[in-house]
């Protein structure tokens, strides 16, 4: 025999030893406009069945409705959120396809979708779907956009955390002072008959001139400019 379904006037009032879904809370399932409650343990008990099936948090967006915040959204007259039975879960952090295969293995059997809010309506049926469908996606979520530049002083390859960008930064300092030397060699080679008078002067113009160009190609390489 199931457990009974209880109302509460407010969310605050449910009992705490009574509340044994660990990753929701009463104010999450009340309804948002008046924080009433109407408590329906089967439902909650195949909610959390299916957050522990997908392993990563469900953003609620609407659990319990009163009827007149019903009403006041525009809600089915008989919507299944006014007997504790139907939840408006997020899909920002969920792959449509992949959450609505697991609710119907936990139980749940009326589905609603709503791409354009990006939620989607689960409950415990009848069996039934409405709504257009959400278009199939390539990846569950959209790839990180990466950094616009990375300050070179603050590179993982310069620190050395890591061998393999340490090698990938070292092949191609390799490549670009090779490239820096040979076009560097014409400039160098006329200093060679001043370098008694003026050696340590000309030396250390050149070589840091030379290193300028290595830092400078090597920065551009990092960008992807080469």
């Amino acid at each position: 025999m199931s457990d009974p379904v209880r109302t509460f006037r407010h969310f605050r009032d449910v009992p705490a030893q009574l509340w044994r879904w660990p990753n929701f809370s009463p104010a999450e399932i009340a309804c948002r406009g008046t924080g009433q409650l109407k408590l329906h343990p089967e439902a909650l008990d195949k909610l959390q069945a299916l957050r522990d099936r997908l392993g990563k948090p469900m953003i609620v967006r609407s659990g319990y409705r009163s009827p007149e915040h019903n009403r006041a959204v525009r809600g089915a007259p008989r919507s299944k959120h006014m007997i504790g039975a139907a939840f408006d879960i997020a899909m920002s952090n969920h792959d449509p396809a992949t959450f609505e295969a697991a609710a119907r293995e936990v139980g749940f059997l009326g589905f609603g979708y709503y791409p354009r809010s990006n939620f989607m309506h689960i409950d415990l049926g009848p069996a039934r779907v409405w709504g257009e469908r959400f278009p199939v996606r390539a990846t569950p979520f959209a790839t990180e956009t990466p950094p616009a530049r990375e300050a070179l002083a603050g590179s993982r390859t310069l620190k050395g955390t890591g061998a393999a960008g340490v090698a990938t930064v070292g092949a191609a300092g390799v490549e670009v002072a090779q490239e820096v030397l040979t076009q560097a060699q014409g400039a160098v080679l006329p200093l060679v008959p001043y370098l008694d008078t003026l050696r340590w002067l000309f030396i250390a113009l050149a070589l840091g001139g030379i290193a300028l160009a290595v830092w400078a190609r090597l920065d551009d390489w990092r960008k992807g400019l080469r």
